[in-house]
């Protein structure tokens, strides 16, 4: 049963940071339904970033947007939490608009690390040379958004679980 006062969570950073893996362990302790983002990009984008090329801002609005309702639909306490990449402070913004008392969770790492779980990962559409092109994008969270950095080095119950501890914190012990 969800807890009622849980807040939608969005777990970023870019490719191979772990977000899918660390989202499902943090719902799991908050005891709200995840989703991940990439099942909810446009067939051409996925098709775009397949062939090695970089999503452009024009091509990610629309993806946001339908991000931003599934979390908004959420805010009502009962999560969810997202696996999103979220790379840019417009991207957060464009997803606070629909859901605005959103939480972040950045998970961030060496970028020899993340590129070692880049070329180790089978089957998914995102090609380890788009790595660069994300952390030239990045751009970490800043003092006035409500979210927390963390660093993806441990395994990845330690990062949920620190999330889940930081959430609480930040929100209260009811979640």
């Amino acid at each position: 049963m969800p807890h009622r006062l849980t807040p939608p969570v969005v777990v970023m950073g870019v490719s191979a940071a772990g977000k899918s893996s660390v989202a499902e362990s943090l719902a799991g302790i908050l005891g709200v339904p995840w989703r991940d983002a990439d099942a909810l990009h446009p067939p051409q984008n996925i098709a775009k970033m397949a062939r090695g090329r970089p999503l452009t801002d024009a091509d990610r609005w629309s993806w946001l947007d339908t991000v931003g309702r599934e979390l908004g639909a959420g805010s009502m306490g009962e999560g969810p939490v997202m696996a999103c990449s979220a790379l840019r402070r417009a991207y957060r913004d464009r997803l606070r608009e629909h859901a605005p008392t959103a939480l972040f969770v950045h998970l961030t790492g060496p970028p020899e690390l993340l590129a070692a779980r880049a070329a180790a990962r089978k089957g998914h559409y995102m090609p380890p040379s788009l790595l660069p092109s994300q952390l030239a994008v990045l751009e970490p969270l800043e003092p006035d958004e409500a979210g927390v950095t963390i660093d993806v080095t441990p395994p990845v119950a330690e990062i949920a679980a620190a999330a889940a501890s930081w959430i609480r914190r930040h929100v209260g012990d009811d979640v």
